[in-house]
Formats: C-alpha cells, structure tokens, sequence
C-alpha cells in the first residue's frame, strides 16, 4: 500500500446507552416502593428487567452492526477504483487517483469537485502578501496590457510551441504538437493539473500556448509599436530582449530522467544535508558539479579547477548521467551536496534547474553573471542572496570570492542563510502554485475571446480528449509514475485556509522598477570594484 492509500476508520461509542445499561443513573432512596406497593414494585421490576434486557440486545446488534459496516467501509475505501471521497486524518476529503482496470481505456474521474464554494464568500481570500517576485507576473504581461490577447496572437505562438492548453469550466484540454525534450512536457502538464486540484472552478477559462525548449524565441525588438501584437508563449525562461512568459519548470513535479524527486522532498532532502554541519566547518572552497557539454561557459568553468599551477579555490567535477543512471544515481542525492562553505551557479545551454537546488543549500552561491532569468530568480538581490561572478575572468573572480568569504565568515554565512530561506520559504511548493494561479488569472483577463475545446488537427468534427491526473499517471511506469503519486494534490484547498491563495501584490510603477534593477546593478558594480582593487594588491605584493 503506498502513501496515497491511507484510510481512517472512524469507531462511534454511545455514552448515554452505557450509562443506562450499567445503572449509572441509579433512583434515589426517596423513589424506592413501599411495603404497602410491593405488587406495584414487583410490576416495576419486570418491567424494568423487559427494558434492560431490550437495550442489552440492542446494544449488541448495534455493536455488531458498527464491526460490520466497518469492514465494508475499509473494503469499499482500500480500492485504488473509489467512488467516494476519502477522509483524511485532518478530515478533509482526499481524492486519489481513480485508474481504470488494464487495457480498459482510462477516462477522467467525475466526482473530484470543479467548483469551490466557499462557506463564507465575505470573507478575505487571503490575509498573506505573495512574494515580492510575484510583482513581475505584471511585467511579463505587459506587451499586451493595452491591446489584450487575440486568438490570431496565440496562432502565431504556434509556430514553436509543444502543446496547447486549454481550460473550460476547469476542466484541461491539451493538443500536442511535437515532442519535447524527455517528458518535460508531460510533467508541466502534470503541474498545471495538480493546479486545478488545488483550486478547483477558481481558474477562468483560457488558451494558451507553451514552448518547452530552453532559449527564449519571442524576440521584442521584432515587436515594435503599439499595436505589434506579439504572440504570448509560455516557457521556463527569458532574457531581457525577449517577451516570453516565464512559467514554474517541470523539475518541481520531478525529473524522472534524472532520479530528482519532487520540490517538496528535495527540500525536506536538502535540508536535513544542511543539518549535518555547521557552515565554518564546510570545506572553504567552491564547489561545482554538473555537465559541462551543454554550453561552451561550463566547458570554460572548468579551467578554473585545482591543478598543479593554480588554486583558484574551487573544487569541479564533472557529472557523467549515463554513468549515473546505470549506477542508480548513487552519488546524485541533493541532499549530500551541502558540504562545501561556496557553491556555484553556471547557466546551461540556457537558464539551469540547478540553480533552485544549489541556492537551497545555505552555502553561499557564488552566481556566474546569468543571461536568463526564471520566474524566481529576478526577485534575489546580490550581496543578500548571493555573491556575483564575472564571466569573461571567472577564475580571478571565484579566487575572489572565496577568499573575501573566508575573511568575512560572518558575512558569507548570512548570504547563504538569506538563499537557503528564500528558496525553503518564499518558494515552497504553495508559493510555486499561487505563482502559477496568479500568471495563468491574469492573462486570462487579457483574452479577448471566449477560449472553446479545440478540434484534432485532422479538422474532424471529434474533440480533443480531455486531460486529467489519472490519464497522465495510470498508465506510467517507473519514476514517472512514481514522482507523478508522491506530488499529486489529495486536496483542494479549504476555504477556511486564508492564505490559498496569497494576494497579487500590486505591480511596480516604472520608477520603482528601474530603482530596484538599478539597486541590483549598483551592488555588481561595487563587488567588482572590490574585487579589481584585490588583484591589483596582489599583483603589487608579487612584483616586490
């Protein structure tokens, strides 16, 4: 039995039957019959003794009765094929997964609710701020902040696009268009589902159009005026000359491929990794592993390694996932990567999943300048969350770094312990979701057309089917349906929860926004001057 088939039996006792049935309310002595009543006792006495004996049997059938009705609850319940809702130990329903017998087509399940009906709509949805980084959901739509979304738009988002996703009366709807890489676009999909579990009805219907590959693709200088209409595409990442909507990565609902379990249990991981030692008694050097064949930044990272001529103060190792994979990922545990006082962040062939794990360590990452951002990433402020690395003198620059850290323990010790929080608290997986929520409500409100099921691509009269948990995980095999069981959403979210989902907070007016970038370049600024007047020190005390 796994652990999303756990039932409660819930036993009833009857206290006012016991207390009858034991003579715990016995008469008072002035209620006792007389000498001159004896027959009436005698009648009394029988007629009690009838009544005992008639509770008596009716307290056992009824006890019987709760034995067998129990056994029927704990049969009809442990089937992986419910029908009803199960209760959980918090009393709240839980809905697993309902799959179909082999061979039998699997169909979605009717009775998870669609709608949320709160049992006080007066009150306030949340009395929690989100994240300040959620500020930038505004941003990324503002492209179409003025003329809205049209379908002609979305169209021309389909020209790179992996699937299309439509939801109508919160229900899903996927038409696929080409593979992506690995299953990452079965595991999105997976997330947007788990979405709709958790807020059921509470997401408007929408169309949208996602591009699971890295590099952003909508290019904004191709987009100038104010009615250029660019297409809106979903992706994992940007840059700051492109205009695609950057969306949580598969990653967070597992990466089967590479044996990286869920967001939730790689942090409950990675923190019991940052339990098993203190900061000061880490190994004082910078620590990397990964693959350095995807981008030719990686492959110059890893000059800087130890060798015989130089210690640039960093520790490199190269991460080979076919070995990996048939050594069952023995050495790829997230949790024992906590061992170094610095880590390193290196993008990929683009932005990496890396670095959510990295900066959940509370080592100190020292970030290679990025050329892309996440939905996250942009919120994180250098010198507070992490140390920046120049990319054009990495070496130099990581040697820096370390050594800044270990004269400055104090310092360093707190950047790490800033990420570690940021990541383990403003990204928990229920910040992951209201991202999510809030991204995918407000560019429904930029539609300006009424989203409908899609035909097949063949143009036949059939719809699309619809898509749901049990038509993605039924049929999966391995860690897919594995990671796919471990991060699905039992629940949807009680109404009585004010903090589901958090509030939009609003959005930045242009002042503020290029105040805070600026802030965060002012701050590179100052590290790289501190870092030029080191070197220059150091290449003084050589020559003398």
């Amino acid at each position: 039995m796994n652990k999303h088939e756990r039932y409660q039996n819930t036993f009833f006792h009857g206290s006012g039957i016991y207390r009858l049935l034991t003579g715990s309310s016995i008469l008072p002595s002035p209620w006792q019959p007389s000498s001159k009543n004896k027959k009436a006792a005698a009648t009394t006495t029988t007629t009690v003794a009838i009544l005992f004996f008639f509770f008596f049997i009716l307290f056992i059938i009824l006890v019987a009765a709760s034995g067998f009705f129990g056994l029927i609850h704990y049969s009809l319940f442990s089937s992986i094929a419910n029908h009803k809702p199960v209760l959980s130990p918090t009393d709240k329903p839980e809905y697993p997964l309902k799959c179909t017998q082999p061979n039998v087509t699997q169909t979605c399940p009717t009775n998870y609710p669609t709608r949320h009906n709160p049992t006080n709509p007066d009150r306030p949805s949340s009395n929690i701020t989100c994240p300040s980084y959620f500020r930038l959901i505004h941003e990324d739509l503002r492209p179409w902040k003025e003329t809205g979304i049209t379908r002609d738009m979305i169209e021309r988002a389909k020209k790179t696009a992996h699937f299309r996703l439509v939801i109508v009366d919160g229900k899903a709807y996927v038409e696929k268009y080409r593979q992506s890489i690995q299953t990452r676009d079965m595991f999105t999909l997976w997330g947007i589902l788990q979405l709709l579990r958790l807020y059921p009805g509470k997401l408007p219907d929408l169309e949208l159009m996602f591009d699971c590959n890295d590099r952003p693709v909508v290019r904004s200088r191709d987009f100038q005026g104010p009615n250029s209409g660019p297409p809106p595409l979903f992706r994992y990442c940007s840059d700051g000359s492109s205009l695609d909507i950057v969306f949580p990565d598969w990653s967070f609902w597992g990466w089967a491929e590479t044996n990286i379990k869920p967001w939730g249990d790689v942090l409950k991981d990675i923190k019991e990794g940052n339990e098993r030692s203190e900061w000061r008694d880490r190994v004082p050097y910078a620590y990397w592993k990964g693959n350095p064949n995807v981008s030719p930044i990686r492959k110059d990272l890893l000059t800087c390694n130890v060798s015989e001529k130089n210690d640039w103060n960093t520790r490199l190792y190269i991460q080979d996932w076919d070995k990996e994979s048939k050594q069952k990922f023995k050495q790829s545990n997230l949790g024992d990567q906590c061992t170094h006082r610095y880590k390193i962040y290196v993008e990929g062939w683009a932005w990496s999943v890396s670095e959510k794990y990295i900066l959940a360590c509370d080592s100190m990452t020292l970030i290679i300048r990025p050329h892309y951002h996440d939905f996250f990433s942009r919120g994180m402020v250098p010198l507070e969350h992490y140390w920046p690395i120049r990319e054009n003198s990495k070496c130099t620059s990581l040697k820096f770094a370390v050594e800044w850290g270990n004269d400055h323990p104090d310092t360093a010790q707190a950047i790490g312990e800033a990420a570690r929080k940021y990541i383990h608290e403003d990204m928990k997986m229920d910040y992951v979701y209201d991202y999510m929520f809030h991204l995918l409500n407000e560019y429904a409100k930029l539609l300006k057309f009424k989203p409908t099921i899609p035909k097949l691509s063949g143009g036949g009269a059939a719809l699309v089917d619809e898509v749901c948990s049990e038509t993605l995980a039924c049929n999966a095999n391995g860690n897919w349906k594995k990671f796919m069981e471990e991060s699905l959403v039992m629940s949807p979210k009680s109404d009585d929860d004010r903090s589901a989902p958090c509030a939009l907070p609003l959005p930045y007016d242009p002042p503020a926004l290029k105040e805070f970038f600026d802030k965060k370049n002012g701050l590179i600024k100052q590290v790289e001057s501190w870092e030029n007047e080191y070197w220059q020190n150091f290449n003084k005390n050589i020559k003398h």
